[in-house]
């Protein structure tokens, strides 16, 4: 990959507008928003001579490496953690994988890191996972440090100036309704005012809360996480909710109101938006 050709060491942020961090533990992989800190600087290394494929060694000296553990039961996704293997082997070698000005790591089996957002313990965590779409795949690299070459050598880069501010107003969305510039009378122009369409609802709060294999909830009598949703459909809000907690086949269920008792969502929700309250319970709980 031509873009790590003239990197020595890089630092990566994702979609949360997180860095990817070596932990002081020296063995967990996290995010956090301190671009600056030591622990988000990683060192490129070329596996056999070639960028195609790299490692990339924290400031430890360890690995970030994709392990074959399961990060949650239930959950999508492996562990990816630090290591210093005896012997190098494939699972502390990417693939870099350019996606418009992103970038996406592939390990050897196809996986790509993944910089997980939602609920603790997802939250700041790094797995590898299946490719599907999702925006939490994709990571700007930031180059910190330029890979000199011994027999011809360059003068580093001068740092580049800082963006201008921009002056103008960035321009206002358009409206969902105009008026047309035809001339009207006063009674025609007060008629059409009050048939004016109100401008689209956002979407619909969802407030959840996630329960345990025997479909217990903690801390019920608080309003739980909220999540704005803007479809209609149960399929549409259970792939949000998976995609918004990381977590695989639930299935949504709202509470009797008269019974208290737990019972599954079916087809459409309501069909106005106001606020509904669901509970996430792992698929095959009784």
């Amino acid at each position: 990959m031509d873009f790590f050709n003239q990197a020595k060491a890089v630092r990566m942020r994702n979609v949360h507008e997180k860095y990817l961090t070596a932990d002081e533990d020296e063995e967990t992989v996290t995010q956090d928003r301190n671009g600056s800190d030591k622990r988000a600087r990683w060192i490129v290394e070329p596996v056999r001579g070639s960028f195609e494929v790299i490692r990339l060694r924290s400031c430890y000296g360890n690995y970030l490496t994709a392990s074959n553990e399961r990060f949650l039961l239930g959950a999508t996704g492996r562990k990816v953690v630090l290591s210093k293997p005896a012997r190098l082997d494939s699972s502390v070698e990417w693939e870099p994988v350019r996606e418009g000005s992103k970038m996406k790591l592939k390990t050897r089996y196809g996986n790509l890191l993944r910089a997980n957002g939602g609920l603790p313990p997802w939250r700041n965590s790094v797995t590898h996972d299946t490719p599907h779409v999702s925006d939490s795949f994709l990571w700007d690299v930031d180059v910190v440090e330029i890979l000199v070459g011994t027999a011809t050598p360059a003068p580093a880069p001068a740092p580049a100036p800082a963006p201008a501010p921009v002056t103008t107003p960035p321009p206002h969305r358009r409206p969902s309704y105009s008026y047309s510039p035809v001339s009207r009378t006063s009674s025609e122009k007060s008629e059409e005012e009050l048939t004016v369409p109100p401008p689209k609802s956002e979407g619909r709060t969802i407030y959840y809360h996630i329960a345990d294999e025997e479909g217990h909830v903690e801390e019920e009598s608080a309003v739980g996480y909220a999540l704005t949703f803007k479809g209609n459909s149960v399929e549409q809000l259970t792939q949000a909710l998976q995609e918004e907690t990381s977590m695989d086949d639930v299935v949504v269920c709202t509470r009797n109101p008269l019974n208290g008792k737990l019972f599954p969502l079916r087809l459409q929700l309501p069909p106005n938006s106001g606020t509904m309250h669901v509970v996430l319970v792992p698929s095959g709980t009784s």
